[in-house]
């Protein structure tokens, strides 16, 4: 929250995934609400996640999303949430779980590795805890 609207994206992106899976769990919302939340916040993080590859000339975004390693079928389910009919809950659920698996990948397990693990002399200490981390971490997304 300190950093307002210099927020990184992925930590924006995992925030409002995660409200998602929230929200669905509590089961307070109908099917077609639990879609237009998981569908804003799809769509958002394939826009924001490909935006910053974009170059002056227009690229596609399958081809955006495969420089990344973001699923296609992702990119594709983003394209029917906003130019086609809204897909099923369950697939919207499943693209949910599949953009956090890959924020947990490609961005979060970087910041556990890199700035969680205690400084040691010895720098098998050091690997274990990394390694110990990344155990955790892989629980806690389970």
């Amino acid at each position: 929250s300190r950093y307002g609207p210099k927020m990184p994206l992925a930590v924006d992106c995992t925030a409002e995934l995660i409200r998602c899976k929230v929200l669905d769990s509590s089961g307070r919302l109908k099917s077609h609400e639990l879609i237009l939340s998981y569908g804003l916040a799809l769509v958002r993080f394939v826009n924001l996640i490909t935006e910053r590859k974009q170059k002056m000339v227009s690229i596609p975004l399958r081809q955006l999303a495969r420089e990344v390693d973001i699923p296609i079928w992702v990119v594709d389910l983003r394209h029917e949430l906003t130019h086609g009919k809204l897909p099923r809950l369950a697939l919207c659920r499943k693209g949910c779980d599949v953009v956090l698996d890959w924020l947990r990948k490609t961005y979060w397990s970087r910041q556990l590795g890199n700035n969680l693990c205690e400084e040691s002399e010895d720098e098998e200490e050091e690997q274990e805890g990394v390694e110990a981390s990344a155990e955790l971490d892989n629980d806690a997304w389970e």
